[in-house]
């Protein structure tokens, strides 16, 4: 039986929109995965956030150097601001894959894209149209359960029952998003938002996202 896959989120994300000045005070999820092979990371707030990025991994005995595949759900600033940090891994910046001035082509409509046992990139557009999400089943968490760290697919979980919270914060493919936010919860125990704590998927959730569907 493969061992188990650890997920530790690094930094809970936010945002904060504030409509008198049309400006939104955000930051995103940070998650380390260490799979039974790889150390994964997912995302890498702004470039300001260098030095708070690297203490946290310090503190699980990660250096840059270590991280062999890093996986920015999408192109938004606050997502993939420390790329350059990661040298000696695969980047993926959305659907877009490459390792220093090599890009490799992979029909993400097709496959997701395995990165070790159990753990795979898996596409899902909406809020940009390249996004992507880490698929990590087998974990620690509670009952062996499958974890989907997937960027501002949702925002927080409070975007499940107020769809304001994401669709404000931006989507370039509504109607794509909804689906793909039901096709997550519906194959997810828990769910590590872009801007919030991880949060558990319950019967209820998923009804919601059912019944948005046809909105």
């Amino acid at each position: 039986m493969n061992k188990k896959n650890q997920v530790i989120e690094l930094f809970t994300g936010y945002s904060y929109a504030n409509k008198e000045t049309q400006e939104m005070k955000a930051n995103a999820s940070v998650t380390l995965v260490k799979s039974e092979n790889k150390i994964i990371l997912v995302d890498t707030m702004t470039a300001w956030d260098k030095d708070v990025l690297l203490k946290q991994l310090k503190s699980y005995h990660v250096q840059p150097e270590d991280v062999n595949f890093l996986v920015c759900t999408h192109g938004h600033s606050d997502h993939c601001g420390n790329m350059n940090l990661f040298t000696n891994a695969t980047h993926f910046l959305g659907s877009c894959v490459s390792f220093r001035h090599l890009y490799y082509y992979h029909d993400f409509e097709k496959n997701p894209y395995v990165l070790d046992n159990d753990v795979e990139v898996m596409f899902t557009p909406g809020h940009t149209s390249t996004c992507v999400s880490l698929i990590v089943k087998n974990s620690t968490a509670e009952k062996n359960g499958t974890i989907a760290i997937v960027g501002d697919l949702f925002e927080k979980e409070e975007d499940i029952f107020d769809d304001s919270l994401w669709i404000e914060a931006g989507t370039e493919m509504e109607k794509m998003q909804r689906q793909n936010r039901l096709k997550v919860a519906e194959i997810a125990d828990f769910i590590v938002p872009g801007h919030g704590p991880k949060f558990k998927v319950t019967d209820e959730m998923i009804e919601k996202l059912r019944l948005d569907l046809h909105m």
